[in-house]
């Protein structure tokens, strides 16, 4: 995977499936040789200052940024917006979805032992801070048990398995994505409303990993734009090279943004690194933030 010293998406532990601190994102992205970083947490922006602040004492150059949950024609997306300002209003958006989310995990206990586990509440509050249980956590706690370590559903994420990779966030996609067994519905805004809040921000509203929240329906992508998105990040280390490429073809055809993000959690995404996000051309990305003034 192409290394870049431009990386727009990583997550905090203001992310519910997010390990590190802002301020240690900052440092290891500076060890990683990261010049330009945005940390974009799931619906807070609470990192972004003491981000800033680090990011200036080590000379990389901090955007400001935020991942919102939302949905277009029923599929979940998540949209990136960059350069926002600080506006504590923002972070209505965590306080929300957090309050639908820990209603919503008991629900997930429920349905993950339908699977044939007998998980118990004590062993997710181990992982959790704030008794949100996400799909991330269900995996680790899973195949740290040594009751199941030989069940057959879990065989696949352990070493060697076929989904291995990042078991963790694997296990979340394939049981707790929309549509899986262990699906619980959350209100999320609408993509329309999204834009519209990023923008009264003051921000530019960019599509995250379309390869992933997309699949089979990339035809939407047009009707988005039309919508008033203004990005795509078409270079992420869940994309294939041909998707990749797609989008950033798709990109130049609609003349819009496009950026690179390894989205890195830290632990619930193992083989995910700061600055892998296969983008063969940083330097034409720089210039396009120089362009919509995102970096100076």
């Amino acid at each position: 995977m192409n290394k870049s010293h431009i990386d727009l998406h990583m997550h905090s532990i203001y992310s519910d499936d997010g390990e590190y601190s802002p301020e240690q994102l900052v440092r290891m992205c500076h060890e990683a040789g990261v010049r330009i970083m945005a940390i974009a947490d799931h619906n807070w922006i609470k990192a972004n200052k003491e981000a800033k602040e680090q990011a200036q004492a080590l000379g990389i150059t901090y955007i400001p940024a935020i991942e919102i949950d939302c949905t277009y024609q029923g599929v979940n997306l998540h949209v990136l917006g960059y350069g926002i300002d600080d506006d504590p209003s923002l972070n209505q958006l965590g306080e929300s979805i957090e309050k639908q989310e820990l209603a919503c995990s008991m629900k997930k206990l429920e349905l993950t032992n339908a699977l044939g586990f007998d998980l118990k509440k004590e062993q997710l509050d181990a992982l959790s801070d704030n008794g949100v249980y996400t799909g991330e956590m269900f995996g680790e706690a899973l195949l740290k048990d040594p009751r199941y370590q030989d069940h057959e559903l879990l065989k696949c994420y352990r070493e060697g398995g076929s989904r291995s990779d990042n078991p963790y966030v694997n296990f979340y996609w394939d049981y707790y994505a929309q549509g899986k067994p262990c699906y619980t519905e959350i209100y999320f805004p609408t993509l329309e409303d999204t834009i519209q809040l990023i923008h009264h921000h003051g921000g530019i509203a960019v599509l995250a990993h379309p390869g992933n929240n997309l699949k089979g329906k990339y035809e939407l992508f047009d009707e988005m734009v039309a919508l008033g998105l203004e990005g795509v990040e078409c270079f992420s280390s869940y994309h294939t090279p041909e998707t990749n490429d797609y989008f950033y073809q798709k990109a130049k055809a609609l003349n819009i943004l496009y950026t690179c993000g390894s989205d890195f959690h830290g632990k619930t995404k193992p083989a995910i690194h700061l600055g892998e996000n296969g983008c063969p051309q940083p330097y034409e990305i720089e210039q396009l933030l120089r362009t919509y003034q995102l970096i100076k």
